[in-house]
C-alpha cells in the first residue's frame, strides 16, 4: 500500500488577549495547504484551552477560503455535545463546503464535566449515557430519514411539512471517523463502519511498544470491519507529529528542539493506569525524518498520511513546517511505502 492522501492536522491555537488573530492564522494555513496540493486540512476540537472549542463553526468558515481541500475535526468529543444539535451544526457546515467534511468522534464521559459542574450539567450526570451509542445517535441524526411515524408533522411559518434534520447532507454520516486507541475502540469502529484515525498516543493493553499496539488495533479494525460485510472501503489515516527544519531559522530551531525534548521522557515507558503509550516527535531535516519513517511499522498499512502540528508556535513558524513537508517530505512519502513493504517481505523470508 502506498500514500495517496496527504493530510494536516492544525492545532488552531491563539493568544488569550486576541482570539482573532490565531483563528484567522489558522484559516490561512488552511488556504495554504490547499495551494500546497495537501488534500485534507484537519483542526483540532478542545475545551477550556486556547484553541478550536467548535470545529464545525471553524470549519464552516474554513469552506469559504477553500473549494477543494477536504475538511476534517479530529475530534469531537461527544461527551460535550447533544446528538441532534451537533448533526445540524455539522450538516450545515458539510452544505457549505459542498460535502467536503470529515468528522472524526470519540466517546466517552467529558473530560471536564465534574469542573463544569451545573454550567455543563442538567440534573445528575450519572444518568447520562456517555457510551458508543451516543456516536450512533449523531450518525442517526445524520442519515437522510424523517422523524417521527408517517402522522408526525409540524406547522411553521414555512407551511406544514414532515420533520427531519435540515439541511440534509447527502453522504455525510459516512464520512464519519472514530479515534481510535484501544482494542476495543478499534474494533467498534470496524463494526459499525466509522474510518479510523489512529494518531501519536495509543493504550498499551498487550504490550508496551507503540507500534505493536497500533498494529494489534488495526489489524482488529479490519477484522470486524470485513465480518461486518460494510459496502464501503475502510478508510485508515495514520498521524504523527512532524517538524522539519530545513527551511527554519536557528531561533525556530531551538523552540522545536525544546519541544521535542520536554516530550520525550514520556515516550520510554507506559504512562499513567491507562497505560499510555506516545510516540516520539519526529523533528530534524527532511532526510532525518523519512528516515524515521521508513522505521515506522504502521505506515506500510496505510493509504492516508496526517501531519500532525505542535501547540503554541507562531504563524510564520506553522508556514514553514507546511511548506518544508509539502516540498520536501510529501513526494517521498508516495514512493516511500512500497519499498518499507518489499524490505519487510525480505526480512520475514
Amino acid at each position: 500500500m502506498s500514500i495517496d492522501h496527504l493530510a494536516l492536522l492544525i492545532p488552531g491555537n491563539f493568544v488569550a488577549s486576541d482570539p482573532f488573530a490565531g483563528l484567522d492564522a489558522t484559516l490561512n494555513l488552511f488556504t495554504r495547504a490547499e495551494a500546497l496540493g495537501f488534500d485534507s486540512a484537519w483542526v483540532r476540537q478542545r475545551h477550556l484551552e486556547r484553541g478550536v472549542s467548535s470545529a464545525s463553526t471553524f470549519l464552516a468558515a474554513a469552506s469559504q477560503r477553500t473549494r477543494r481541500i477536504e475538511l476534517g475535526a479530529a475530534v469531537i468529543q461527544m461527551g460535550y455535545e447533544n446528538p441532534f444539535r451537533l448533526a445540524e451544526d455539522l450538516a450545515t457546515a458539510d452544505t457549505l463546503s459542498r460535502s467536503r467534511l470529515q468528522v472524526g468522534l470519540s466517546a466517552g464521559a467529558p473530560l471536564y464535566g465534574a469542573l463544569l459542574g451545573d454550567r455543563f450539567h442538567d440534573g445528575d450526570p450519572s444518568g447520562v449515557d456517555y457510551s458508543h451509542a451516543r456516536v450512533l445517535r449523531l450518525r442517526d441524526n445524520l442519515r437522510d430519514e424523517r422523524f417521527g411515524d408517517e402522522e408526525a408533522w409540524i406547522e411553521s411559518p414555512a407551511g406544514r411539512q414532515r420533520p427531519r434534520l435540515h439541511p440534509v447532507a447527502p453522504g455525510l454520516a459516512d464520512r464519519l471517523w472514530y479515534g481510535g486507541g484501544s482494542l476495543y475502540s478499534a474494533q467498534w469502529a470496524g463494526q459499525h463502519g466509522f474510518h479510523l484515525l489512529i494518531g501519536n498516543i495509543s493504550r498499551g493493553e498487550q504490550s508496551d511498544d507503540l507500534f505493536t499496539a497500533q498494529a494489534q488495533q488495526l489489524d482488529r479494525y479490519l477484522t470486524h470491519w470485513g465480518a461486518a460485510g460494510h459496502a464501503r472501503v475502510p478508510r485508515v489515516a495514520l498521524g504523527r507529529v512532524i517538524v522539519p527544519t530545513d527551511g527554519a531559522d536557528a531561533a525556530s530551531r531551538r523552540r522545536y528542539r525544546e519541544f521535542a525534548e520536554s516530550r520525550q521522557a514520556r515516550t520510554r515507558a507506559p504512562q499513567g493506569e491507562r497505560r499510555t503509550l506516545f510516540a516520539s516527535d519526529l523533528i530534524g531535516s527532511a532526510d532525518e525524518i523519512l528516515s524515521a519513517l521508513a522505521r515506522d511499522p504502521i505506515l506500510p498499512r496505510v493509504s492516508e498520511f496526517r501531519l500532525e502540528l505542535p501547540y503554541d508556535l507562531e504563524p510564520e513558524q506553522y508556514l514553514q513546517i507546511i511548506e518544508d513537508a509539502a516540498r520536501l517530505i510529501a513526494p517521498s512519502l508516495k514512493t516511500l511505502t512500497p519499498t518499507l513493504s518489499r524490505e519487510r517481505e525480505r526480512e520475514n523470508v
